[in-house]
């Protein structure tokens, strides 16, 4: 026989099996032994939380030459077939690869007329039902609605928000949980012993963190350590498989970062980036620890197995960086995380970040901003220079009286919008300097621009967009819908054939222009 990955190995064969959804097993068992079991199901959830398996378990259950009853017996033809993928009865879909009405009504609505061929039901699993297209819900839904009485439907999926309301209404819906911590170490430490690995508890609890409550995850990544530790799992193997950083280098930069200490802070990432981490990986470790740490810090239960040791070294460290260090490393660290991936050169951008943070400013620095290298110590009798004036950011554009008070009223929200988004961004005060309102009426403004290079930047970036908008939500209290546009060609010249630095004069325009600039001198 070939090889199977745990996650298929390992795959519940019995409700008492499906571990951490207790509600899902005891309203199902219920129904199927009080006989009142629906025509359709609807199972909602995070992937690897067992939809599909509870799906095959209910098939089973339902078409058991000795049920149905609470639990298949696993015996019979019918439960081995089901189990191997082979029952005639069961058709399993995945409508991820097979979404179109043409594959519905063939391989569903066209076969719904027919009784089974072995089973008492006909059952008809659909997997990622969401991909479905809207073609084949309509296909669908009739068929859902008035099925045949010896037709069950188990639809599952991971993006519920996306399913019709139409399907929604004439399904039971039940809803899967992410596992445990608790629960997901108790099934690693099951699957490790059946397998014959030795495993470290703390890797186990590492592993179990990083699947984000998924059994499937979990043991696919359980077996890529046994893969690695050839019969012995240890906490520096996960580690290194994940390429993530250990907790012991974590700490020290989180207590170098407390000392405010630049030259081991950067030693300490030297270190890192010569292990092979990435920027990504050192801020995913970072998280990791403090969210350990916290919970540690507040008395939280930590969820993990029962070891002692662990548990005295995270308070300990939580202890000696204190609670305030904490709260404030996880506010800058999280807001790190999401402009690392808008950075060009990361590496240099973390270390700056860190040194930043250590030196106490927790505010994120804006992405167009150079970073710079650290300075060279001075000595401590040279006298520091004064630092240079910045030069102030261009003025915003003041608003004139038109007579119109909406149009005043909008110009004026612009006016004070520009002049505070140019407060936190040069280059926002830049391109934004010249604008104006043109038009103004029930929450939305028409914003125009005398050059294209200045409306493509605020055009092509939705993110700009965003901020623009929430700026003047803040402002005036309620949300606007913007417009921009360019200014209209004046004196008879198109915006086309303006000299500007996006659009160079060239041939005959340039000599043109040579001859009215020399000739007026």
């Amino acid at each position: 026989m070939s090889y199977l990955a745990l996650y298929r190995k390992y795959r519940s064969q019995t409700f008492g099996d499906l571990v951490g959804q207790e509600q899902v097993v005891r309203t199902l068992q219920n129904g199927i032994v009080q006989g009142k079991v629906a025509h359709a199901f609807l199972f909602t959830g995070p992937r690897g939380t067992g939809k599909t398996s509870t799906a095959r378990l209910l098939a089973k259950t339902l078409n058991c030459e000795s049920g149905p009853n609470a639990e298949p017996c696993n015996e019979c033809p019918t439960c081995r077939a089901i189990t191997e993928g082979s029952c005639l009865d069961v058709i399993e879909m995945d409508a991820a690869s097979q979404s179109g009405v043409d594959e519905v009504r063939e391989k569903i609505v066209n076969v719904t007329e027919y009784r089974p061929a072995f089973c008492r039901y006909k059952i008809f699993i659909i997997d990622e039902v969401h991909d479905l297209s809207s073609k084949a819900f309509d296909a669908l839904l009739k068929t859902i609605e008035e099925p045949p009485p010896h037709i069950v439907f188990i639809l599952a999926t991971t993006e519920y928000n996306k399913v019709p309301p139409t399907i929604r209404a004439r399904c039971q819906r039940y809803e899967f949980h992410r596992a445990s911590l608790a629960n997901l170490i108790q099934r690693l430490e099951f699957v490790s012993q059946s397998e014959g690995v030795q495993a470290e508890g703390a890797a186990l609890g590492a592993i179990a963190r990083l699947a984000d409550g998924g059994y499937r995850d979990a043991l696919t990544l359980l077996e890529q350590a046994m893969i690695v530790g050839e019969g012995k799992i240890t906490l520096q193997q996960v580690y290194d498989q994940l390429g993530l950083v250990g907790e012991e280098a974590v700490d020290e930069i989180l207590f170098a970062v407390k000392e405010n200490d630049p030259a081991k802070l950067m030693a300490l990432f030297d270190e890192v980036y010569r292990l092979g981490r990435d920027p990504s990986a050192i801020l995913d470790s970072l998280m990791y620890r403090l969210s350990d740490l916290t919970r540690a810090a507040y008395g939280v239960d930590l969820g993990a197995n029962s070891d002692s040791a662990l548990e005295a070294g995270l308070h300990a460290t939580a202890t000696r960086l204190g609670r305030d260090t904490l709260l404030r490393l996880r506010g800058a660290l999280a807001e790190a995380h999401k402009q690392l991936r808008d950075v060009t050169l990361p590496r240099i951008w973390l270390e700056a970040e860190f040194l930043r943070i250590a030196g106490g400013d927790t505010r994120p620095a804006p992405i167009e901003t150079v970073v710079a290298r650290p300075e060279p110590e001075r000595k401590a009798a040279a006298t520091p220079a004064p630092a240079p004036n910045p030069a102030p950011p261009p003025a915003a554009p003041k608003p004139t009286a038109t007579g119109d008070p909406a149009l005043d009223a909008a110009q004026s929200l612009w006016s004070k919008a520009v002049a505070e988004l140019g407060a936190k961004s040069n280059s926002a005060a830049m391109k934004l300097r010249k604008t104006r309102v043109i038009a103004a009426e029930r929450r939305r403004m028409r914003v125009e621009f005398d050059l294209e290079v200045e409306l493509l930047w605020i055009t092509e970036s939705p993110k700009r967009q965003a901020l623009v908008r929430e700026k003047v939500a803040e402002i005036a209290g309620e949300t606007w819908e913007i417009d921009y546009c360019i200014a209209p060609k004046s004196n008879g010249t198109s915006q086309a054939e303006t000299v500007t630095v996006e659009l160079p004069a060239e041939g005959s325009q340039l000599a043109e222009i040579a001859r009215e600039v020399f000739d007026g001198l």
